[in-house]
């Protein structure tokens, strides 16, 4: 029975894990084809099913008509994303501790309600934010900049840093704060001394979905930018036209998509719960 068990549990993860590759690897066979190679039908083997091509690579760095201007929009891809995952993630640090260790009211407002509205900002539609964002951006100068993108982006990625951390700091003990500030820390020493340290774990998690959700967006780097400023998805979906390079298109697909499996390889070891409830022991 157990055997049995074992047999169809990886027999699952076998279909899932295939299911889950396989637009990967056709992304990766197809950027290896030429014109001839993918209209005439699917084919996945090099060499054996079709004579690969280094076409689709080559437009993403050649010059002149021919060539794809990629490194432009990856640069203004990383700056948007990493300055706003930085800034989402200390702001949402300090109001997150904030809210796991202090009570705060104003009338009948209380942190309950103050966590819901960071997270209710999560669970509107974007579009309900695309006209505001649009209109107070274009009264301020930002359409078409990294610093506007930038605000937004912050405006997006907070309530993920704040719904992320709230959780974690609940999870440690308030008698770490009670001992260091019995140790003479103040409550603000206590935090960066003590709680801080600790809560790496929790950081990096918070600080890895805020650069997914980052780089990943695609709404708002469509509606507030034009020419200027061109954020890697809005790039990769320009390639589409009349006749879709879709050696090209893959090619590009795969290298954006290449610096987030970079860092969840690297962050994958806090990801467990089990990482997380030991990170303070």
């Amino acid at each position: 029975m157990r055997r049995t068990y074992q047999t169809a549990k990886y027999l699952c993860l076998l279909g899932w894990s295939t299911f889950v590759v396989f637009p990967f690897l056709w992304a990766l066979s197809t950027s290896f084809k030429d014109a001839n190679a993918v209209t005439s039908g699917a084919t996945y083997i090099p060499w054996l099913e079709f004579e690969p091509s280094t076409k689709g690579w080559q437009s993403l760095f050649a010059s002149g008509s021919q060539g794809i201007n990629i490194v432009t929009p990856f640069i203004n891809s990383t700056m948007v994303t990493l300055i706003a995952s930085v800034i989402s993630l200390i702001l949402g640090t300090l109001a997150a501790y904030g809210l796991s260790r202090y009570q705060f009211r104003a009338g009948f407002v209380k942190n309950s309600d103050i966590t819901f509205f960071f997270i209710s900002q999560r669970i509107m539609p974007p579009i309900v934010l695309a006209i505001p964002f649009f209109l107070m951006l274009k009264e301020i100068g930002g359409l078409d900049t990294i610093a506007g993108l930038v605000l937004v982006y912050i405006a997006l990625l907070l309530p993920i840093a704040v719904w992320v951390m709230i959780d974690f700091f609940g999870s440690i003990p308030p008698e770490l704060d009670e001992m260091a500030m019995i140790d003479g820390c103040t409550p603000i020493g206590a935090f960066f001394r003590v709680i801080l340290p600790n809560s790496v774990a929790g950081i990096v998690v918070a600080g890895m979905f805020c650069l997914i959700f980052g780089w990943n967006d695609f709404f708002f780097a469509f509606i507030l930018t034009f020419t200027k400023t061109q954020l890697l998805p809005v790039a990769i979906v320009s390639l589409n036209s009349s006749v879709t390079p879709w050696w090209s298109l893959s090619a590009f697909a795969l290298i954006s998509v290449t610096p987030l499996a970079l860092v969840a390889v690297v962050v994958e070891r806090f990801m467990s719960r089990g990482s997380l409830a030991g990170a303070f022991r």
